[in-house]
């Protein structure tokens, strides 16, 4: 089957990539199939760290390429990263560059329309980030603290919504600058997500920041082709099974600082 140029956005993109390159897309890809090649192609980004970086030899690093190993091992292959962007994702995917997508990419509605996605295996976590010596047990707290965020983010959003009255909320221009407030004193707390965590615990570790209050989760799954029913079956074992034997926790608390929290259920497509 040829994958034609069809509707706007990612399907469009998609489209073109497949035109431009002319390829078709190939039988499904089973995990036997898999096995006889003896390589696994995974495609992972490299420049949204700790998800998807790279390590002192330029080569992909992260979250995300950890969990591809251990797939890599589970099947008994060897594993191939591939680096992809945020618009060339699925382009790569449907154009048979890659075997799977595990790149951090977030399970919608609209992303189905073309690819099968897995159970999640990560997510983009939002939270109100401060040291450990400040109480904060929920959102009566806020009241008493100054928080940063950036202006009209997912959590200025998140937090505006759950704090009291009178809350200090003090709005930056982007991440950064919040979290330069956060370092200097200028906030108490810090609304972030779990990558300004990683940072935070590699680079100011002594501050000993830590999540207070958990606003919004965006799950993350693996995605394959629609006809790779097989593996996406496979796939979804595999997460059930790091899951419960701790090997995922391990990954994030080595990326994070922090164990795994409960993953967030698969969105409703």
């Amino acid at each position: 089957m040829t994958i034609t140029r069809r509707g706007f956005g990612m399907v469009a993109a998609a489209g073109l990539a497949t035109a431009a390159f002319g390829i078709t897309v190939a039988d499904a890809a089973t995990p036997d199939e898999i096995k006889k090649n003896g390589t696994l192609k995974v495609g992972v980004l490299v420049d949204y760290p700790p998800f998807g970086g790279t390590d002192a030899n330029q080569q992909p690093a992260g979250y995300d390429a950890d969990v591809a190993a251990l797939m890599a091992k589970s099947l008994g292959v060897k594993l191939e990263l591939v680096p992809v962007t945020g618009p060339n994702r699925i382009p790569y995917l449907l154009t048979n560059k890659i075997d799977v997508l595990i790149a951090t990419f977030g399970i919608t509605a609209e992303r189905a329309k073309q690819v099968l996605f897995s159970n999640p295996y990560s997510a983009l976590t939002i939270y109100v980030l401060a040291p450990k010596s400040l109480k904060i047990t929920g959102p009566e707290d806020l009241k008493s603290v100054s928080i940063g965020v950036a202006r009209a983010s997912t959590q200025d959003t998140a937090i505006t919504k759950i704090a009291p009255q009178g809350t200090d909320i003090k709005r930056f221009d982007d991440d950064a600058t919040a979290l330069q407030a956060l370092i200097s004193g200028q906030v108490q707390a810090l609304g972030a997500s779990n990558t300004i965590l990683a940072q935070l615990n590699k680079d100011y570790a002594k501050m000993e920041i830590e999540p207070k209050i958990t606003l919004k989760a965006q799950a993350n799954g693996m995605a394959f082709r629609k006809s790779d029913t097989a593996l996406h079956d496979y796939a979804n074992k595999f997460i059930d099974e790091i899951v419960k034997n701790g090997e995922l926790s391990k990954i994030n608390e080595r990326w994070f600082g922090t164990k795994l929290e409960k993953l967030p259920p698969m969105p409703k497509l």
